[in-house]
């Protein structure tokens, strides 16, 4: 199918591996592995811990070597520390890759990447196609070609409680241009969203949602975002609300519609929203 087929990812970013991956299981996230990243036969500067969800899953990308190429991640932190990756699922690359020319988009290829999915395991690989020139950070198209190496059971129990990845709350001074990019790169129809700016509805039950600043501050209460446009936050859907917040009891927390909300400074600089 050559459209999106659901909410792949967030990836949060830092310098600091070892503060960002602390942060995480400060919240009661259970991480994979440390993994190093190439790009074909390429060793990358770069490597990453992820939170595995029954539906979706958080990457926390860090740089880790200065010396080895980065793929453009510390330009990207130049900006700010934060999320700025959003992948959008998909089953078929050739088929996105085609449309996505179809519309005018100058994209070279499919582009490989592969990691380890921990020290001396299987080789987790994967097809990306990624928006080209996005102001919104890295934003692309994922398809895996081996799911069964990083959703493991050991890796998806979480001590506060989190099952799945339910949107992205993307913050544009433009929301209709940002929307619009994205719907571009998915092949999947905007609809309004009921803060006022735009939603991207996915097959697979997740969204992405496009706000102005003032339509986000409903939804992130006290979140600013250091540079416009940028994936600020995401909603986590979790198994049982009151376990999670007593998990998560040590944490200022912020009450926001349908649940409660880490800011953005306890967890990598994107907020989570942790709903019923």
């Amino acid at each position: 199918m050559g459209t999106s087929s659901g909410l792949d990812h967030i990836g949060v970013c830092s310098r600091d591996a070892a503060a960002l991956w602390e942060a995480y299981e400060r919240l009661g996230f259970t991480l994979t592995p440390v993994a190093r990243q190439s790009r074909g036969e390429e060793p990358l500067g770069t490597a990453n811990r992820c939170a595995m969800l029954r539906r979706g899953y958080i990457e926390l990308l860090a740089i880790v070597d200065p010396a080895l190429p980065d793929n453009g991640l510390g330009a990207m932190l130049d900006r700010f520390a934060g999320a700025h990756i959003l992948a959008l699922g998909m089953q078929d690359a050739e088929g996105n890759l085609a449309r996505l020319r179809r519309a005018g988009l100058v994209i070279p290829g499919i582009s490989p990447l592969s990691r380890p999915a921990e020290p001396g395991g299987p080789i987790a690989r994967f097809e990306r196609l990624p928006l080209p020139d996005a102001p919104e950070g890295r934003v692309q198209l994922v398809r895996h070609l081996t799911p069964e190496a990083i959703w493991q059971e050991r890796w998806m129990g979480h001590p506060n409680g989190a099952t799945e990845l339910r949107a992205a709350i993307l913050v544009s001074g433009r929301p209709a241009e940002s929307a619009a990019r994205l719907s571009r790169l998915s092949g999947l129809v905007l609809e309004p969203d009921p803060a006022g700016g735009f939603a991207l509805p996915l097959p697979d039950g997740a969204r992405v949602r496009i706000l102005a600043p003032e339509a986000a501050a409903a939804i992130l209460p006290g979140v600013e975002a250091p540079a416009l446009p940028a994936v600020m936050g995401m909603v986590l859907g979790v198994a049982d609300p009151a376990a999670t917040r007593a998990r998560l009891a040590s944490e200022p927390l912020v009450e926001v519609p349908g649940g409660v909300m880490v800011p953005p400074e306890r967890a990598g600089g994107c907020a989570l929203v942790f709903a019923a």
